[in-house]
């Protein structure tokens, strides 16, 4: 029986032959040792194309937008680059964005890797913690204080990409069942990505509501954050932002100094 650092070193050496190429590892046998070789390329290249299944599962518009070629060639190249260190795949290619954006071969579209964050935010988001959306009712309970003390706790499960390119507009015409056509507008996009419930929903988001929302996440109150959003944008307009909030879930309750009692959400 292989003793424990044994064991550890073929797992080493098997890792290193299946996903950086390296000599097939010590130990192997078959009844024609000639086909050791032959028979460990077929399971390297099994994991290689089920690795690169996984990212194309993870990134289902980034596949479309490039097509099967392009994508098996671009999942290789990353693969190669960048294997998994952990046997929890859930946020395997979480690098694959930046990649992207560093890819020669996809330099001719600028917005792919911004697409592939909001695609990565996604995955964060349906993994993230579970919380109740702030509800109506919490909200007016704390509406009429002074608002230079309460603020919005933001739902855990809530994303922001912010892009230079309208990349909810092209994310959202390559779902299932859309159908891509010309853009209507070019203009920058940030993407808010959020869970209120079991589903992930991905909406544009509106002048200033990113930095409103930046900043109840860094603590402001909701009077600071309103601030701070009209200072990026003038047309910010903080009745509507938090009707969008409510609908959306983007935020999980209200906060409160500590000397009082924080709303319930």
């Amino acid at each position: 029986m292989p003793m424990p650092g044994e064991m550890a070193r073929f797992a080493a050496q098997a890792r290193a032959a299946i996903l950086d190429g390296a000599a097939v590892p010590d130990g192997l046998g078959a009844r024609d040792p000639g086909q050791v070789a032959r028979r460990f390329a077929v399971y390297r290249n099994n994991v290689t194309v089920g690795l690169v299944d996984a990212l194309a599962t993870r990134f289902p518009v980034v596949h479309r937008l490039v097509g099967d070629a392009f994508f098996q060639g671009a999942a290789r190249v990353f693969l190669a680059r960048s294997p998994p260190r952990s046997p929890v795949m859930t946020f395997y290619g979480d690098a694959f964005p930046d990649f992207l954006g560093g890819f020669p071969p996809a330099a001719a579209l600028p917005w792919l890797a911004d697409v592939a964050r909001l695609e990565a935010a996604r995955t964060h988001a349906y993994h993230a913690a579970d919380a109740g959306p702030l509800s109506p009712a919490d909200l007016a309970a704390v509406a009429e204080r002074d608002p230079e003390r309460w603020g919005l706790a933001l739902h855990p499960a809530l994303r922001v990409v912010a892009s230079a390119h309208p990349i909810v507009a092209i994310w959202a015409m390559n779902q299932p069942g859309a159908t891509p056509g010309p853009l209507a507008s070019r203009d920058a996009e940030t993407a808010l990505v959020a869970r209120p419930g079991l589903d992930v929903r991905v909406v544009p988001a509106e002048p200033g509501e990113a930095e409103f929302l930046a900043a109840c996440g860094r603590g402001a109150s909701f009077a600071d954050a309103v601030e701070a959003a009209l200072a990026t944008a003038a047309a910010f307009d903080p009745a509507r932002a938090l009707a969008r909030i409510l609908a959306h879930g983007l935020c999980a309750g209200v906060t409160l100094p500590e000397t009082e009692t924080e709303e319930p959400s």
